[in-house]
């Protein structure tokens, strides 16, 4: 039998956990605080708790759910960490610098199912989901190696996987990640990005008040369902619906990302229909230049396409920033590092169960 991993516990799970296995539900709170503020690497540290808790913990429960396996610095300051997983997969985290930011960009799945056609991670395929204790630990390990007075500010759940696809693991997560007695994130500083899987989306409204982003790519239902299978299940229409009715709190804006493809979705038509579908929605846009990975059957956009595009999209009232890829000298774009990884290690992860899916 698995031994559980604690970071799979938010705050009132922890204390019920502690309770059946004989202490008082008061250790819980230690425990949370020796895990995210301290951030020990073995119980034996934790020397307010008695030796046989601390034996009781020691080969009752396992504290990381994940082993660094590589890492990664990029001539930008972008780090990427390649972790492997208790059953052999693997899946990838980046840190990416800012000043004075410095934002994690975590994953929720192993591989995706998705099948974004510009995306890596797409053509890996899904392996499984990740569980709550394997999302908060990329937080808690990166932070580990990054220097002392640096500090994680930023997550944005746009790694591997699509996060609405593992809804309950990935709202269990944020819970843990903003929770006061531990690692104390505020909601402003998490940002969602998703496909948009319209009955998880409205579900995401009711239930937290994150920043939420959506991958678009394309105005017209046509050329989105090329590029991003999702669209033939869950239409611009019933997306941009569910986004008008998307509850926003005061000078919030739901960020539409869009990834500009030389030739096929850069031109002047494409920024007014995009103009147009944002229509009654508090918006911001994030235009992203292809930067075209091996085996990727797009063109990168010409600048003055860029340039183009983002001035029309501003003069009808919308802010839009153009955002250029980081770590390409180190394969930062998702899936790159565990695609390499799986091709020199075809054997690891073969044998484990597939995770089921929600929505994909």
């Amino acid at each position: 039998m698995e031994l559980p991993c604690l970071k799979d516990f938010t705050l009132p799970q922890l204390e019920d956990w502690v309770e059946r296995i004989g202490e008082r539900r008061f250790r819980a709170r230690q425990l949370f605080r020796h895990i995210y503020v301290r951030g020990v690497t073995s119980w034996s540290e934790c020397s307010d708790l008695s030796k046989m808790f601390r034996t009781q913990l020691e080969y009752g429960s396992r504290l990381n759910a994940m082993e660094l396996r590589e890492s990664r610095r990029s001539r930008d300051g972008t780090v990427k960490y390649l972790f492997a997983l208790h059953d052999g997969h693997c899946i990838e985290t980046v840190m990416i610098p800012d000043a004075p930011r410095t934002t994690l960009c975590l994953s929720s799945q192993v591989g995706c199912a998705m099948g974004c056609r510009f995306c890596v991670t797409g053509s890996l395929g899904l392996k499984r989901n990740l569980s709550t204790a394997e999302i908060v630990d990329q937080v808690c390990q990166v932070q580990k190696h990054l220097p002392t007075r640096q500090k994680i500010t930023n997550l944005v759940f746009m790694g591997m996987g699509e996060p609405l696809a593992n809804y309950e693991p990935v709202v269990e997560a944020i819970s843990i990640l903003t929770d006061p007695s531990g690692l104390d994130f505020s909601h402003r500083r998490i940002t969602l990005s998703t496909v948009g899987l319209v009955p998880q989306l409205r579900r995401l409204g009711r239930e937290s008040p994150i920043n939420l982003a959506i991958s678009l790519h394309a105005p017209e239902n046509g050329l989105r369902s090329r590029l991003m299978p999702v669209n033939k299940t869950h239409s611009l229409e019933n997306l941009m619906a569910a986004c008008r009715d998307y509850p926003l709190a005061p000078r919030k804006r739901i960020t539409f990302e869009y990834i500009l493809m030389g030739g096929l979705n850069d031109q002047p038509l494409h920024a007014r229909q995009l103009v147009s579908l944002l229509a009654g929605i508090r918006a911001k846009v994030n235009l992203i230049p292809l930067n075209p990975h091996e085996g990727c059957p797009f063109q990168q956009p010409k600048e003055e396409a860029v340039l183009r595009f983002q001035e029309l999209v501003q003069k009808a009232g919308y802010t839009a920033i153009i955002r250029q890829s980081r770590g390409a000298d180190i394969g930062a774009a998702c899936g790159q590092l565990a695609a390499e990884y799986q091709e020199s290690n075809p054997n690891e992860g073969e044998t484990s169960p597939g995770g089921k899916v929600d929505g994909g």
